[in-house]
């Protein structure tokens, strides 16, 4: 076991001893999402809140994000047996600790009901391991049932558990379907290795049964935590460049994993370098090949069409940082120009200030030298960035094209950010585009939406 896990069976019984002593009083899950935005209660949703005897003990915390997961499409592959008689045990990465954990699993590209008969969370007990630590695995239930079943299209959120969730650490969440809902609903290109087990294998802590491994997120697109650490979410919206498809795997060098850590090492130290620093949870609504626009069945609805429900809808959520577009003028064989675009992020930003939401738009990043290159695109992107630029679009602009561009070579990007694609950053260049948002930036009202 690592340095880094020990000590959390201690943790784990430190707040078991809480929940005894407060086990009288109980709390409403669903009135902890926070008021207006991030609530859970609408659209197809089904389990919302505790069942009898799941309810979480009192905490002076908040309901936050500490991980998420756009769904992409269908699995392919998957239209007729789906994950049936297995269980997929997710490994996903904590931006932020808490308290209490609840999970959301997603049927929206499934073609009937999915029913998942058992279902697991637990502390991994080593990096890049299927084990769990005994002392943290919980089952999760739904509604106080421990089956549930997810409508084709719908998604479903678990009763909270009372685990100790550290941050920056793997958590594992293992979902047992007994029966197909057609394709499934996952997110690929997850840099993150998951598991898949034959049968019932929930509760399984050594990892031995999990013999199959997986690139994918499978079901699961949410791990919500009550946390001290946080009041609050912020989203980072995009692609390719935001899902970290180049960024080295396990690792978690993505640029909102940076962010995340950033925004936990500027509280810890007081911030003050960085001045009003927001006490937030990142999540990650990356989604490889995404564009404003368009919808496609192997990248994801659009972001116009998804933004509620991959952002807006999130739990808690404050600001939302915005990087996308570029698949916008790479993947349209004519360009027309940048007005579409930009009328399509003015909406986006619309939206989320009718819900009170701060809308941070980054500007489109080189690539010079990519095959999809030509002249045309790039003046289209100098546009759309010229329109970003000019400081009536967001409430906040972070300039991810002028930190990464060769300076003597703007069209491209300088040589040590650059994965090797000439259009996704190395793991340096993540790091750049994390350090190059001003914290502070994320705090504050949104503007009032414009009529």
């Amino acid at each position: 076991m690592t340095a880094k896990h020990h000590g959390y069976a201690l943790l784990a019984a430190i707040v078991a001893l809480v929940v005894g002593v407060s086990a009288a009083i109980y709390i409403s899950v669903a009135s902890r999402d926070g008021a207006g935005s991030g609530s859970r209660s609408a659209g197809n949703t089904v389990a919302v809140g505790p069942g009898p005897g799941n309810a979480a003990p009192v905490s002076t915390g908040v309901w936050v994000g500490a991980w998420a997961a756009a769904p992409a499409g269908g699995e392919p592959g998957t239209d007729t047996d789906g994950m049936a008689g297995r269980t997929v045990r997710n490994v996903v990465h904590t931006g932020v600790g808490g308290t209490s954990a609840r999970i959301t699993l997603s049927n929206l590209y499934g073609s009937g009901p999915l029913t998942v008969t058992h279902a697991t969370l637990a502390v991994a007990a080593d990096d890049d391991s299927a084990a769990a630590d005994p002392a943290t695995l919980r089952r999760l239930t739904f509604g106080g049932s421990t089956t549930v079943v997810v409508p084709a299209g719908g998604q479903a959120v678990s009763d909270a558990v009372a685990v100790a969730v550290p941050h920056d650490a793997d958590i594992l969440v293992s979902t047992y379907s007994p029966t197909s809902a057609g394709p499934v609903t996952y997110h690929p290109r997850a840099r993150q290795t998951s598991y898949v087990a034959a049968g019932e294998s929930t509760e399984d802590v050594t990892g031995a049964t999990f013999t199959s491994t997986s690139l994918y997120w499978r079901y699961l697109t949410a791990l919500d935590v009550l946390s001290n650490e946080a009041d609050g979410t912020v989203v980072a919206f995009g692609d390719s460049i935001t899902d970290g498809v180049t960024s080295t795997a396990g690792e978690n060098r993505r640029w909102p994993d940076v962010l995340a850590g950033r925004l936990r090492t500027a509280l810890t130290t007081g911030g003050s370098a960085d001045g009003d620093i927001p006490h937030y949870g990142v999540v990650n609504a990356g989604i490889s090949g995404n564009r404003v626009l368009v919808d496609d069945p192997l990248r994801g609805a659009s972001g116009l069409h998804r933004f509620d429900r991959d952002v807006l809808d999130r739990t808690n959520v404050k600001a939302v940082v915005i990087d996308l577009g570029i698949n916008d003028i790479l993947r349209d064989p004519n360009p027309a120009g940048p007005q579409a675009i930009v009328t399509g992020l003015r909406s986006l930003v619309a939206r989320a200030h009718a819900r009170g939401v701060r809308v941070v738009g980054a500007t489109l990043t080189p690539f010079r030298g990519h095959r999809g290159y030509t002249d045309a695109r790039e003046r289209v992107r100098q546009s759309v960035n010229a329109a970003i630029r000019a400081g009536d679009l967001f409430d906040e602009v972070v300039d991810f094209d002028k930190a990464l561009r060769d300076p003597y070579d703007p069209r491209g990007l300088r040589s040590e950010y650059d994965s090797g694609d000439h259009l996704h950053p190395s793991d340096r260049g993540y790091r750049t585009m994390a350090r190059t948002l001003d914290l502070s930036e994320l705090a504050g009202p949104a503007a009032p939406a414009r009529l």
